[in-house]
């Protein structure tokens, strides 16, 4: 479900010293329409490939391949009678195979829709913790609020300093091994928002070739909301010291709380979105309504964080970067709907949130590392601020006692969500990616070979694992799964438990384990994923009223996507940390940023569910790198003895 790409060699914009914060930004001529973009950034976008339907027989063999460490003979039979059915000359499979490939004719990408409806649009769950990852930046060094709202005003400069290569179409083109990569995720993460429904959620998107495109952000604190201008003269943007100086005016006019609107975002989405609906009949909240979803971005300044022991705080700044903290602290200090937050909270705790239906990780992360290089660099304006600069503007809802009735009933909920939740941040220090490229095998199959080992020493089995592989290689790709246990890794899971291996059949059965997962990540990529071709085929018999199909009926099917392990690697160039919870009730959510000479994890759990805990996890996870380090370091030395 969290779409992070996995293994990619991304092209993360390289930081150079602009000036876009003294001079006028330049719009481009009107942009024009995605389909005719010519800029640097689309100037391969017309030429990428049409994502491929699988070959139905290969999906069904790799199907069985994968579920086979997860069940019984018997069970396991009674799948493969019916794939047999299932792929028939003649049979159900074939009829929607041959649909998927019609469909995959008329459309830019036969998926894209699909998966956005089926995983975000049509997911009812709140969007905090269940869909919405946040990212933890690096501690930063300011400890006062002056601190505060001088990095949250480079931040703001930051994010525009980007806009503007995005506007321009002038950001480098993301490649994957020398190929380039769909950039149109870009296109989406600025200036949109996801609108609540009553049954289906739906996305706008205000781009910079639209009409009319924005100039303002909101910025959040102590529960109010204001419209900020960051541009003026035209497209001449504010520099960091006049934003500075907005942002002091804005945290002067909100010194006490507001009732806390924003806490209604993270309700149930079908509850929000009746309680929208009642809303945006009014007049003054359509506007406010609509002056969110089409500001660039959301920036909310956070006024409290809980009072704990150092050894806790990166927790804690991963909470409230998740969810806000609950509702006494800064829980209503959010907009969840919007697809980019950037949290600026009080000593040095800071990083971002975003709504996953309009984009990946990877477009996110190539945004935060520009934004924290520029903040690292950022001079000194030398202009003179200007004094005529004029204040934010306030966004004050309307509300009336239905409302206010559902804001007391959101809090209840949110503060029910958190302490369900358990997260664990930490560092693994022993080694880093270095030490795994040095040995000859990829770090994220390292990584993950880990993980499972981790999850056998609690459960003494195997478990369906979900790792996203990216398909930017094709027009509007999203995702597909990377199914990383394997019958490969569950012979080297239970070759661990075996006192009698020796370290040399150990370190083979490793090797084998980190291949296996490189060659189905590899598979993934390149449009040969299994996960996504299945749905489509359900979906395909959906969409034609048909019954769906036995296989996707089967105890086999239901188990290998009930992913207890839900997991991605996000490789920033900062030392930044991905967190989300999980996406079943008895599993975990894992992310890690795998750097030189130490891991970023982030791990969580439900407290609800009596067979989990992040903790546990977290802690074999670090015994099961450890060991695996050591056999490798056995086996280096027994080869030069």
């Amino acid at each position: 479900m969290f779409s992070t790409a996995i293994g990619l060699s991304r092209q993360v914009v390289k930081y150079t010293m602009s000036n876009t914060m003294k001079q006028a930004i330049k719009p481009t001529a009107c942009l024009m329409p995605l389909k005719a973009k010519t800029g640097r950034m689309f100037i391969h976008q017309r030429h990428l490939p049409k994502l491929p339907v699988p070959p139905l027989q290969q999906t069904l063999y790799r199907y069985l391949l994968s579920v086979k460490p997860l069940l019984s003979d018997f069970d396991f039979d009674t799948t493969k009678k019916l794939v047999d059915d299932f792929g028939r000359p003649g049979g159900i499979g074939e009829k929607l195979q041959m649909g998927l490939i019609e469909r995959s004719k008329k459309l830019d990408n036969w998926l894209s829709q699909w998966w956005l409806d089926h995983a975000y649009l049509n997911f009812r769950e709140p969007v905090i913790i269940h869909s919405s990852p946040a990212v933890i930046f690096p501690q930063q060094s300011y400890t006062d609020l002056d601190g505060q709202l001088k990095f949250a005003a480079s931040v703001v400069a930051g994010i525009l300093d980007f806009k503007v290569m995005v506007d321009n179409q002038s950001l480098p083109v993301d490649k994957l091994g020398g190929s380039p990569l769909c950039m149109y995720q870009y296109y989406k993460i600025l200036s949109s928002c996801r609108i609540p429904g009553s049954r289906k959620d739906s996305i706008v998107t205000h781009p910079a070739d639209g009409p009319d495109p924005p100039k303002h952000i909101v910025v959040a604190h102590n529960y109010k909301f204001f419209s900020l201008e960051v541009y003026k003269d035209g497209w001449t943007p504010l520099t960091r010291s006049e934003i500075y100086q907005q942002l002091c005016d804005i945290v002067n006019r909100s010194q006490e709380t507001s009732a806390p609107v924003g806490i209604l975002t993270a309700e149930n989405r079908n509850t929000w979105g009746k309680i929208y609906n009642q809303m945006n009949k009014d007049r003054t909240n359509r506007a406010i309504f609509s002056e969110i979803q089409r500001s660039i971005f959301v920036l909310c300044l956070d006024e409290k964080i809980s009072s704990l022991p150092k050894e806790e705080f990166d927790n804690e700044v991963g909470r409230q970067l998740l969810h806000g903290g609950g509702s006494e602290l800064n829980s209503g200090n959010r907009w969840a709907d919007k697809t980019l937050q950037f949290i600026v909270g009080p000593n040095g705790a800071c990083g971002l949130q975003y709504e996953h239906a309009p984009a990946e990780g990877p477009p996110i992360a190539t945004l935060l590392d520009h934004t924290l290089t520029y903040c690292d660099n950022v001079c000194e304006d030398v202009a003179p601020v200007d004094n005529q600069l004029t204040p934010a503007k306030r966004l004050k809802f309307n509300l009336i006692p239905d409302v206010k009735e559902a804001i007391e009933n959101a809090k209840i909920s949110i503060d029910s969500m958190i302490e369900d939740l358990e997260l664990q941040i930490f560092k693994f220090k022993l080694f880093g990616k270095d030490f795994v490229k040095a040995n000859k095998l990829s770090p994220d199959g390292f990584i993950q070979v880990a993980l499972q080992l981790a999850y056998f020493k609690i459960y003494g089995e195997s478990c369906a694992t979900y790792e996203s592989a990216s398909l930017r290689r094709y027009q509007l790709g999203r995702t597909d799964t990377i199914r990383s246990c394997s019958t490969d890794s569950d012979l080297f899971l239970r070759a661990m438990a075996d006192s009698d291996k020796s370290n040399s059949e150990l370190v083979r059965l490793m090797r084998q384990a980190v291949e296996s997962h490189k060659e189905y990540t590899n598979m993934a990529v390149f449009g040969d994923g299994i996960d996504r071709h299945l749905l489509g085929l359900k979906l395909m018999a959906i969409e034609w009223g048909w019954n769906v199909p036995d296989l996707m009926m089967d105890t086999a099917y239901n188990i290998s996507t009930h992913f207890k392990l839900s997991t991605s690697q996000v490789p920033a160039k900062t030392d930044s940390t991905l967190t989300f919870g999980p996406v079943v009730p008895d599993g975990f959510g894992v992310c890690y940023n795998p750097k030189s000479k130490h891991i970023n994890f982030a791990v969580s759990a439900f407290n609800s569910s009596p067979s989990t805990s992040s903790m546990t996890l977290s802690l074999k996870l670090t015994e099961s790198l450890a060991e695996m380090q050591n056999i490798l370091v056995q086996g280096s030395m027994s080869a030069k003895l």
